[in-house]
Parts: C-alpha cells; structure tokens; sequence
C-alpha cells in the first residue's frame, strides 16, 4: 500500500504503473535525501528534489516519507507528505552530481522562495 500526495495505491502492479507515469516526465531530476530515523523494518526520510517538466518549468518538491519493508527487503507500505513549488531556472540549489562530502546531506536554506 502506497500514499503519494492524494493517491493511494495498492498492489505491486498499480505501483510500478505509477512510478512510471510518475517518473517519465521529471527530467532533469536531483534528489537530495536524508534518513531520519532507522528502526527495524521502518525508514523515515526527509527530501528535495528538482526537476522540470515537458513545458521547461521548474520545481522543487520537499517534503516527508515513511517506508516499511518486509521480511525479504521488499517495501511493504509508503507513505509521502510532499509539496511542489514552481521556481524560477535561477532559483534551482540542486545541479548536477553533488560532491562525495554532500551525498546524504539535506541543503539548507529557505525550501521556499517566491518567483520573481
């Protein structure tokens, strides 16, 4: 079972159906990502990513998500609490390979800024 945004989805095929349509139009895509709690079968993980889209805009999500796995490593449930900003090509923090000393580190800063 599966929560991203405001769809729920359950079963391996819907998921792998979704993450593909989900995926396909994120180009560009760098994620910044980092654990927040590690306990047993369960993984909390704060994280940013930006991309664009097919039309050339920008956008930084953030935000939240709860992983849990089964007893062979599969993931059992997802849960994501995520917010899509548009952002201006100048506004983007996350460009190209982040440097070994930054892998696994959240940016800091503001998460929002207003397009000009």
């Amino acid at each position: 079972m599966w929560r991203n945004r405001d769809q729920c989805i359950t079963g391996r095929a819907e998921i792998v159906e979704f993450l593909y349509k989900k995926w396909e139009p994120r180009a560009g895509l760098r994620p910044s990502q980092g654990t927040l709690e590690l306990s047993g079968e369960r993984i909390a993980v704060r994280f940013q990513y930006e991309c664009h889209d097919r039309n050339g805009q920008c956008w930084r999500s953030y935000g939240n998500e709860l992983w849990e796995f089964t007893e062979n490593g599969l993931m059992r449930r997802r849960e994501a609490s995520i917010n899509d900003v548009p952002i201006n090509e100048g506004d983007r923090r996350i460009r190209g390979p982040r440097a070994a000393r930054e892998r696994g580190l959240l940016l800091t800063g503001p998460v929002i800024r207003k397009n000009r």
